[in-house]
């Protein structure tokens, strides 16, 4: 009995021994992985300038660009630190405007359109100057209501 019972010990032994050699082959595979990604986001913010965006299952990649961006193209990137990776951050894009702030562009858009017609022509400009101002103030209003 006690035959097997050794038996038993030594198998569970070699067992959590290959667990654990698993475990750091799969910790390394996964960091070279992450720095070979991190370099191939860099190449494309450096060709393309934007972002590389990643796939929608990947919810959290938190890598943050460097701001030297093309000087950095001719130097080797440096790889993830050994202890944690550092992912990439997934850029959302920017929240549509609502239909207030919307409306309110395409008002001022008018109302600059025709301050300028109204100073190639040479009459005055005061009160569009002043709907102008309005206009923007209700802009900077509306922004800080969605913020």
């Amino acid at each position: 009995m006690s035959d097997v019972i050794s038996e038993y010990q030594r198998w569970k032994q070699q067992g959590e021994d290959i667990r654990t050699k698993a475990k750091h082959a799969m910790e390394s595979r996964f960091r070279e992985l992450l720095s070979a990604a991190v370099e191939i986001a860099e190449e494309y913010r450096a060709d393309f300038g934007g972002p590389l965006k990643a796939p929608a299952p990947i919810t959290a990649f938190r890598y943050k660009a460097t701001a030297k961006g093309k000087a950095k193209k001719a130097a080797k990137a440096k790889p993830a630190p050994a202890a944690a990776p550092a992912p990439a951050r997934v850029e959302l894009p920017p929240p549509k405007p609502s239909k207030e702030v919307m409306g309110l562009q395409k008002r001022l858009a008018t109302a600059k359109k025709k301050f300028e017609d109204a100073k190639a022509a040479g009459t005055p400009t005061r009160v569009l100057e002043d709907k102008i101002y309005e206009i923007e103030d209700e802009l900077r209003l509306a922004g800080q209501a969605s913020a």
